[in-house]
Order: structure tokens, then sequence, then C-alpha cells
């Protein structure tokens, strides 16, 4: 069998490193992107080639920038250096632009959490769950993925939320998760999560302003529904009144 050429065999004009330096980041492919930052690629197979089949594997460069670790390492011929390497330039790429949104960004409405969840939820093969922290003014303080799981159900650890809000002194929050099937009708289990999160948050005098379900291009909203208001109310100890705390209705 004949074996490809690497890279370096490549015309230069061709080669992804020189066109980067060249014409700019902007002019390469989402491939020729990885392939810089695999270096090498390997037996029978192209730095591009293997970028190539990572893209595959998992449908998008944003699925392929939220996988784990241990995910990329099930590719063929990716050893634990490389995989780290891509972690790594990942996980930077993410803290900066988060930073940057977030020192900016205000969340007063309903419409305005979709949009922002939407473009780190949708589309996902498997189903994540993320909470963002808000002051008292809804500015966001932080936005973090607390779990991952199947293409069904994710494991949410209540503690680690309220761990989170504790840490950023938040004074509240909303809880957002995809369903890959593109469903946004609650299942009986997110019900009974988002009772518990009201629960574990209200004698912290911690908001759950919203409970975002993702699917597709769409999005089903706890409090819109009236939902949250209903577990609110089961959750609320005799002679206690409900707070008013909430996202506005008006910018849906």
């Amino acid at each position: 069998m004949k074996l490809r050429k690497g890279i370096s065999s490549w015309p230069e004009e061709e080669r992804p490193r020189e066109r980067l330096l060249k014409r700019g980041a902007e002019a390469l492919t989402d491939a020729e992107l990885i392939a810089i930052l695999l270096r090498v690629g390997v037996r029978g197979l192209s730095a591009v080639d293997l970028a190539r089949q990572l893209l595959e594997r998992f449908g998008s460069l944003r699925a392929m920038v939220e996988a784990p670790t241990l995910a990329l390492l099930e590719i063929k011929g990716l050893k634990e250096a490389k995989a780290a390497q891509l972690t790594a330039a990942m996980e930077i790429a993410r803290r900066s632009r988060l930073v940057s949104e977030e020192q900016r960004q205000k969340i007063t409405s309903t419409k305005q959490a979709g949009e922002y969840l939407l473009d780190r939820l949708r589309a996902l093969p498997e189903e994540h769950f993320r909470v963002l922290y808000l002051n008292r003014r809804n500015v966001l303080l932080s936005d973090i993925l607390i779990a991952r799981g199947d293409a069904t159900k994710v494991h949410v650890s209540l503690r680690q939320i309220v761990a989170n809000a504790l840490q950023v002194n938040a004074n509240a929050i909303i809880a957002a998760h995809n369903h890959p099937s593109g469903d946004t009708k609650p299942s009986e289990s997110d019900r009974l999560l988002t009772k518990d999160l009201i629960a574990s948050t209200r004698p912290l005098n911690i908001k759950v302003l919203d409970h975002l379900v993702i699917g597709g291009e769409v999005f089903y909203s706890f409090a819109d529904t009236g939902l949250l208001d209903e577990l609110e109310l089961e959750c609320l100890a005799p002679g206690t009144t409900k707070s008013s705390a909430r996202l506005s209705r008006a910018d849906k």
C-alpha cells in the first residue's frame, strides 16, 4: 500500500501553516486550523486528513470543542500528547470568548437567555447541562457546564451548582440543558430536577429565574409557561411568600 505524503512535501502555497502566515487564520478551513494544532499526522494520514476525521467523528467544530479528552483519544492514531494539545487550545479559546462576553453580557429577558444558550447548546449529539450565574442587576457572572451525558440523560449535581453560586456570589441562576432529539418538552425528571434546584437555592436567597430546554433552533421556558411558578409554590413552606424576581417576558 502506498502511503500518502506528509504536509511537508506539499507545495508551500498549500501548506496550512504557510497559508495562515501569508493570508491570516480566517483563510483556512476548520480542518486546516486543527491540523496546525496537531502539527503532524499519523501513518498513512496527513495532519489535515486526521483533522478531517476528527470533524467527521464529532459532526461539527462546536461538538469537538465540547468533547472530553477521552473522546478525542478514541480517534485512531491520536495519542495523549496531541489530544492534550487540542483540549488545551480549545479551552483557552473558550475561556477567552466567555470572559469577553461575560464582561458585557446582561440577561434581562427570556429572549436574551434563549439566544445566548442556543449558541452553546444547539446541535450537540449529547445532553449538556449549563448554569448561568447572575448578580442582582442580571449581569452574567459565570457560565458553567455542569455536566454532560449521553443522548438521553445527564447526571446533575445540585451540590456543585450551589457551590458555584456561592463562589461567584450569585444572586440568581438560569439553568439550561439540551435535548438532542429536538423535542423541547420537559420530561418528568426535568421537572423534578428544577423543583430540587429551587428547594436547594431558596434558603440561600438565590433565585432560579428559569430553566430552558433547548431543542434544535427553539427552546422551552419553565418561566414563560408558568411551570416555574408551579414548582416554586410546591417548594414554599407554609406562611412564606413567593419571590417576585424573574426575567422580563415582554421581549420574548
